[in-house]
């Protein structure tokens, strides 16, 4: 399959001040990433909170410049493009943002909201743009009669059903849906994934779909890559992945999914201890500090990750 995107030893990290004397240190927010994104493919990223899965998102957008590592897009490396070089890729990359009410301008009407991508990019001129937000409003389960409306008179889910429309409007290649469904109600959440699949389906969309929902990740993916404290430690098709988790870390995320059945108890694999500082992080394989299967050399050596099985890469010295 032909890739869209792809990332080779990215790195983010955050220079903070701390340990005394003029000190600097760094959050290693995403430290020596590696995947790729087939066209057309959902891509889901899943991990604990603060593993760096949303600046990850970010960096590959260049909404946030890497700190080190490179970037392709359809096979061109965007990496270190300028502000005006990157204009034109801009259109074909959008994002979908958590929070559906702050990533909206209460000033602006839902119209000038979503047609804005159109207006900044020049993709149609003003009545062509008009009569694509309309459509694109329709499309997304919005009343056209309310695009003079403003944000703060729609519900959670109808603004959430905006920003999809606005990511939409520029007719990208490829989005990064950011917990587009997190801070929604559960009834809401289940219309708005259902309405992302459909869309990402019809429109041919390439979809990094980042979230901490493993019930979310498995409907909607093709392939799972799972990250820990700035790290890919697991990647596989979404099967394969569910169905034989190779990484302690992807089994112990995987026996906390609930079961829905009162009647039926599940053997978890409960973590123990609180996830180790990005700041600084544990020598040799980072999560080895709460690994329930670590070894003498996990506290050397930073596993590689490598394909155990075909197209399922895990980096874990238990498969070395």
């Amino acid at each position: 399959m032909e890739k869209l995107i792809e990332v080779k030893n990215l790195k983010k990290w955050f220079r903070i001040s701390g340990g005394g004397f003029g000190k600097k240190e760094a959050v290693k927010a995403v430290d020596d990433v590696s995947f790729h994104i087939n066209k057309k493919e959902v891509l889901g990223l899943v991990g604990e909170s603060g593993c760096g899965k949303t600046t990850c998102g970010k960096v590959i957008l260049k909404i946030t410049e890497p700190t080190d590592g490179s970037i392709f897009f359809e096979g061109n490396n965007i990496t270190h493009l300028k502000k005006r070089e990157m204009r034109n890729i801009r259109k074909k990359m959008m994002i979908i943002y958590q929070d559906p009410f702050g990533s909206l301008d209460p000033r602006m009407t839902i119209k000038a909201a979503i047609g804005e991508p159109i207006a900044v990019h020049k993709t149609a001129g003003k009545k062509e743009r008009e009569e694509r937000v309309i459509a694109i409003m329709e499309k997304v389960g919005l009343l056209p009669d309310h695009r003079n409306r403003y944000p703060h008179e729609f519900s959670g889910g109808q603004r959430q059903r905006i920003g999809i429309a606005r990511a939409l409007a520029a007719n990208p290649e490829f989005i990064v849906a950011d917990e587009s469904v997190s801070a929604l109600d559960v009834s809401i959440q289940a219309q708005i994934i259902n309405l992302i699949q459909d869309l990402q389906n019809e429109y041919g969309i390439t979809l990094l779909f980042i979230a901490h929902d493993l019930s979310v990740i498995k409907h909607i993916s093709d392939r799972v890559a799972v990250m820990y404290l700035g790290k890919i430690v697991e990647i596989a098709p979404k099967a394969d992945l569910f169905d034989q988790p190779e990484h302690p870390y992807t089994q112990a995320l995987l026996s906390a999914i609930p079961i829905p059945d009162p009647g039926r108890r599940k053997k978890g694999n409960i973590l123990m201890g609180d996830v180790p500082s990005p700041v600084n992080p544990p020598p040799g394989c980072r999560f080895h500090p709460r690994c329930p299967r670590r070894m003498d050399i996990c506290s050397r050596q930073m596993p590689d990750l490598k394909e155990h099985s075909p197209r399922h890469f895990a980096a874990c010295h238990l498969y070395s």
